[in-house]
């Protein structure tokens, strides 16, 4: 496989062909991260609860997870063909979803609403969250071959960086767009998805114009016999892939039971009027994160060694608010309040570089002929971690400690806390997979035993 350098000509540009076509496919599939912003809005306008309405997201996000595992070879063959279906599968799902929610405002507790909700935003949607994500993971690994981990951080650091943009614009829009009340809830909930449904379309599929392969870069044809994807996957030691699928299924578990309630824990150490800003603040180290921890292992010999700091830093911060009670006895209390902030913080950086650091790991031990469809595969445990972060979360905090009133809002500081004992024991987890698990390269052993020569 060959790959032509002479980049001259827009047509062969790397930033217009690589690097801002996956901004624009990233910075609006992420905007699904902005979920707890109307969530309640719209369970109240369609009169269902927000447990049953927050089901929605975490099929969204498992339907992510399946959708790259399962179409990720499409993504390898045809990047034109799976960022169309993203497109139209994100745009139609953001469409569907403000039309089932229109229609429940008239029938409230619908039956057939919720699970149109379920369809739209879980399913369909999930569908163009999968395809969007992988599609130009690959292109622009070809564009920077000697700087991967940074062009890979760029464009997942929009997808992080989508929640920040995206939160005010659809804060404002939930109530400028309100003319009036459904079961106490402005109707501009339904609106606001119909509007960004188009301006998404519009978005992706300029990203899905302008996304090319360098010219000269071969893909092999159905003629050619090239290893499949398991053939690829076993070529090397097998414990040596499900660690890495383990310590992301567990990192992204982790991130979302504590990112879930985050909102919930910051009013607990008194900061209930700066909610929004810290939440700004979370999603920019998210995407710091994603961008900052895989330019960081450009310049290591070994891709996981990432990993391993990521986790003695989360593990770090965890047990030390375990340590102080920082979210039970945090209000009024700067150092506390400190900690439990840095920990949100810490733990959304790990979590967003977490994801930029996977493809980039899977190709040093595997390659690049199949790197779209491995790198799917192992967004199952993105899936996966959907259907078990937030609710392992919402299972603890309604089971453990007990509910308050804390400046007219119950919160339950002992069960937020008790979420973090079990992160903690789940991070630990992921450090061992990490050390024991993922062995070095030949990449990162070639790199040592040159050092050493």
């Amino acid at each position: 496989m060959t790959k032509n350098k002479n980049n001259s000509g827009w047509r062969e540009n790397k930033w217009i062909r690589g690097a801002i076509p996956a901004l624009l496919l990233h910075m609006s599939i992420g905007t699904v991260y902005c979920w707890s912003i109307f969530s309640q809005e719209i369970a109240d306008y369609i009169g269902w609860s927000k447990g049953a309405a927050e089901w929605a997201f975490s099929f969204a996000i498992f339907f992510l997870g399946m959708s790259a595992a399962f179409l990720g070879h499409i993504v390898e063959k045809d990047i034109h063909r799976s960022s169309l279906i993203a497109t139209i599968c994100f745009s139609v799902g953001m469409a569907g979803t403000g039309l089932c929610i229109w229609y429940g405002g008239s029938y409230q507790h619908s039956l057939p609403v919720l699970l149109g909700i379920y369809l739209f935003y879980g399913f369909i949607m999930g569908i163009g969250l999968g395809t969007g994500y992988l599609s130009p993971v690959k292109t622009l690994m070809l564009w920077f071959e000697d700087r991967k981990g940074l062009a890979t951080g760029l464009a997942v650091a929009g997808f992080g960086a989508a929640k920040a943009i995206a939160s005010p614009i659809m804060t404002a829009m939930l109530t400028g767009l309100s003319v009036k009340k459904v079961n106490g809830v402005g109707d501009g909930v339904w609106k606001m998805f119909l509007i960004l449904a188009l301006a998404y379309f519009i978005m992706m599929f300029v990203g899905h114009l302008l996304l090319k392969k360098p010219a000269g870069w071969h893909e092999p044809s159905k003629t050619e016999k090239s290893p499949g994807m398991f053939e690829v996957i076993k070529s090397k030691p097998l414990a040596t892939y499900v660690g890495i699928w383990l310590m992301f299924y567990l990192n992204i578990t982790c991130g979302l039971a504590l990112i879930s309630q985050e909102k919930m824990i910051i009013k607990c150490i008194g900061l209930a009027a700066s909610v929004g800003i810290i939440s700004t603040v979370s999603a920019i180290f998210n995407a710091g994160g994603r961008l900052g921890f895989s330019a960081m292992a450009d310049g290591m010999k070994d891709r996981n060694t990432v990993y391993k700091i990521i986790f003695v830093i989360s593990i770090a911060l965890t047990g030390t608010v375990m340590a102080t009670k920082g979210i039970v006895n945090g209000e009024g209390n700067l150092f506390l309040i400190i900690l439990v902030l840095a920990l949100i913080f810490m733990v959304n950086a790990g979590y967003g570089g977490g994801f930029s650091n996977v493809p980039n790991l899977l190709s040093d031990h595997y390659g690049m002929s199949n790197i779209s469809a491995i790198h799917g595969l192992t967004l199952s445990a993105w899936g996966f971690a959907g259907l078990t972060g937030n609710q392992l979360a919402s299972w603890i905090v309604n089971h453990f400690g007990h509910w308050i009133d804390h400046d007219g809002i119950m919160v339950n500081p002992e069960g937020y806390q008790t979420v973090l004992y079990v992160t903690a024991v789940l991070y630990v987890l992921a450090l061992f997979c990490s050390i024991f698990f993922v062995r070095p390269s030949e990449k990162a052993l070639a790199a040592k035993e040159k050092k050493v020569g």
